[in-house]
């Protein structure tokens, strides 16, 4: 075979979790419709890729992954001990999950339990350890060759940070940092739910909160406000060591009068922090929260962040998977690749805001599995989401998204020794790590071998994209190429094995001529191929059948 380098919630707190939800707007798939033949007349071009188009990024939720004082919280140092469960740091060795960076979702100070209301952007929660243990978890992580993003909230904070108390006691230093008004203008969220103007009685003034009256919007028309959010994106990347930032609510910096979203000064400020990090840290990578259609996603791109969550793609990838029918993804996919510039948008499935994949997929397993693999052979930037590896479950209430990393079938799923701040998942007794990895065929060693195949592969982390077509519609067949390596993937998004087929493209990237097989994950030998002129592609059927809910990844090489 081959070896690839590589606690009972209070009323507050669910106060909180309501607040938290972010802009949860519709980006439903549109209807299927045919895309292009073959991908289209016209090639993908090669473009410039950075570090982060190597990675594969897993988001962690402190609170919920692996807990090691046993007072029921996840902690710094428990995902510092799951480190090799992630990536050993050993390229000759395939046993660990694989991927090659995280996300931590907000590991600041705050008062509620998901962290997104900081009351300290300096300081690490108190429930999660110290900055000390922040900086550890930094230098273990990259003596593993893991690199580290954190949560970085700029548009609000808690009402319970010093700042927002300061200014509601009419302080000088302090009063404008945050949007006040004698009135309430009346301005509705834009994606509904009620007033963004909330009372205070110590100011007797309004205040602006776009997501909650527990989190205040910063007011960046404050030169103040700016310098210190700024500052504290350094004191993260340069004393800290964070490798960059997920930037949560990217849409709703700054207001221009009753517009709340998407404003010329909010993309302003956006140029304003790259050029910024371009000073202090010009390998900072960043992604944003954008949530709506990929047209108004891009700006956020454009305007300087590295890269956006692709919300409308995803949504597109899940309802392939459950519809059995990919070609509305080759239709999305090939609106994505020619809207961003070359590979800089991120991908995933679901996220801490989503009912869980499995959930979404209602339970089946090759779903889970078919999804999972197209999503880890596209191209742009993978994410995925702590547990979706074991398939983990949940309904849509963030709390039970939340619920702890489902380690063991035993006691408290493995997670704590104590009482878990949040009950464990209800599957966790067939649906954990301990189970699934001594089984073959297990979702989670689906997911490692391809999480595996895609950080060995130049031509899957910055390889051009190109659809094949194939006589059967079930399989979504693409090229992805690179001077150094071609690849072909196919995924059959239907039950039952597929046989018969073949696939076929009037161009494609290759270069004419003779091409062994091999497949990428074993190392066994497939039916080769012959390109023609303009590396036309005809019938080619490199395996005479395709699995129920299975993928193939095909390493062309030139014949010598």
């Amino acid at each position: 075979m081959r070896v690839f380098a590589v606690a009972v919630l209070i009323a507050a707190l669910a106060v909180g979790l309501v607040a938290c939800s972010h802009s949860e707007r519709s980006t439903e798939p549109r209807p299927p419709t045919d895309p292009p033949p073959g991908g289209g007349d016209d090639l993908q071009q090669p473009g410039t890729t950075h570090w982060w188009n190597d990675q594969v990024f897993y988001e962690v939720f402190v609170r919920s992954f692996y807990d090691s004082d046993g007072d029921g919280i996840g902690d710094l140092q428990g995902l510092i001990q799951k480190l090799d469960y992630l990536n050993d740091g050993n390229p000759n060795t395939d046993t660990d999950l694989g991927v090659t960076a995280l996300w931590l979702m907000p590991v600041a100070e705050s008062p509620s339990y998901h962290g997104y209301d900081a009351s300290d952007y300096r300081t690490i929660e108190p429930d999660y350890g110290t900055n000390a243990d922040f900086q550890q978890l930094m230098s273990e992580a990259h003596a593993r060759g893991i690199s580290v993003i954190v949560d970085y909230v700029m548009n609000h904070c808690s009402t319970q940070h010093p700042w927002f108390s300061a200014s509601a006691a009419n302080d000088p230093t302090y009063r404008d940092w945050f949007v006040w008004r004698p009135t309430d203008p009346g301005w509705q969220r834009p994606w509904g739910g009620g007033t963004v103007f909330h009372h205070n009685s110590t100011r007797g003034l309004y205040y602006y909160g776009v997501f909650w009256g527990g989190m205040p919007d910063l007011n960046y028309s404050s030169a103040a406000v700016k310098q210190e959010m700024f500052d504290t994106a350094d004191f993260w990347l340069n004393t800290l060591g964070a490798d960059g930032f997920r930037l949560d609510a990217v849409k709703y910096m700054i207001e221009e009068d009753s517009e709340l979203e998407d404003t010329g000064s909010t993309l302003a400020l956006w140029t304003e922090f790259r050029q910024h990090l371009d000073a202090v840290a010009p390998d900072a990578f960043t992604v944003g929260e954008a949530w709506d259609e990929t047209a108004i996603a891009v700006q956020y791109v454009d305007a300087g962040l590295s890269t956006v969550f692709e919300f409308e793609l995803a949504e597109t990838m899940l309802y392939a998977a459950n519809a059995g029918e990919p070609i509305g993804l080759a239709t999305k996919l090939a609106e994505v690749t020619t809207t961003y510039p070359y590979h800089q948008y991120a991908t995933f499935l679901t996220n801490h805001d989503q009912a869980r994949v499995l959930s979404r997929l209602s339970g089946n397993t090759g779903r889970n599995r078919v999804i999972a693999a197209t999503l880890l052979t596209l191209p742009g930037v993978p994410f995925l989401f702590y547990g979706e590896e074991v398939g983990m479950v949940s309904s849509g209430s963030h709390e039970d998204v939340r619920r702890p990393m489902q380690w063991t079938g035993g006691a408290n799923a493995g997670f704590t020794t104590g009482t878990p701040w949040n009950d464990v998942g209800d599957n966790y007794t067939t649906n954990n790590v301990e189970t699934m990895a001594a089984m073959d065929g297990s979702l989670w060693n689906n997911y490692r071998l391809i999480v595996h195949a895609r950080t060995g592969s130049v031509a899957l982390q910055r390889g051009t994209y190109h659809r094949l077509t194939c006589d059967l519609g079930q399989i979504y067949a693409f090229l992805r190429h690179d001077s150094q390596q071609a690849v072909v993937a196919l995924h059959n998004f239907r039950p039952g094995s597929a046989g018969n087929w073949s696939l076929s493209a009037t161009k494609s990237q290759l270069a004419p001529g003779t091409y062994t097989a091999t497949d990428l994950v074993t190392g066994a030998a497939l039916t080769g191929l012959t390109v023609g002129v303009d590396g036309a592609i005809a019938d080619w059927s490199p395996a005479a059948s395709l699995g129920s809910y299975a993928s193939l990844l095909v390493e062309l090489v030139p014949a010598p």
